[in-house]
């Protein structure tokens, strides 16, 4: 049997963004300067872009790889994430979910992302990791995906915890080991 996907958000899960300075115990800070965030400032030379703030915890990468899962990016960082984030944490290159429409808003309600995530997973029973989702993308995902589905939601200015990550591992325990009646 295929191992389910997880699929990994950036910013919330793994970069606590929202989380007080200098954030939470054992978060180290990087400055770093994807791609995506480059964009965000069209108007400025590339060399006058401010750098930005990214507060990882090293130990995390480990965490991830000991989880029963096939791990993908699905996250706006797209291939920077191999490039900036794994490095940083312990994670070897992970493919990585396109988006269609980033950024777009969606006359349903769900995350840009919803869609894609459910098109790349291909029916394969999955978990996703955002800060991110909502009531509209869970009922996008009972709609049209036809195997078992978590949407876990991470806290921006917590990240992912030892609670998160025994949480997903018993989900994806019980894919394969059914709880007794």
């Amino acid at each position: 049997m295929l191992k389910p996907f997880l699929f990994l958000d950036v910013d919330g899960p793994l970069n606590v963004f929202e989380a007080a300075l200098p954030g939470p115990d054992g978060y180290q800070s990087h400055y770093l300067r994807p791609q995506s965030w480059l964009a965000q400032y069209p108007h400025l030379l590339e060399d006058d872009v401010p750098d930005l703030l990214v507060r990882l915890h090293p130990e995390h990468g480990a965490e991830l790889l000991d989880l029963p899962f096939e791990h993908v990016w699905a996250t706006t960082w797209e291939e920077d994430a191999n490039r900036y984030i794994g490095p940083r944490i312990g994670l070897p290159p992970l493919p990585v979910v396109n988006w269609t429409e980033p950024n777009a808003f969606s006359l349903d309600g769900t995350y840009f992302k919803t869609a894609d995530v459910v098109r790349f997973a291909g029916g394969r029973p999955f978990a996703w990791v955002d800060d991110q989702l909502h009531d509209a993308d869970r009922d996008y995902v009972r709609r049209h995906h036809p195997g078992p589905a978590l949407l876990y939601d991470v806290d921006p200015s917590v990240g992912l915890t030892i609670e998160d990550f025994e949480a997903l591992a018993q989900w994806a325990g019980e894919l394969v080991t059914p709880t007794a009646p």
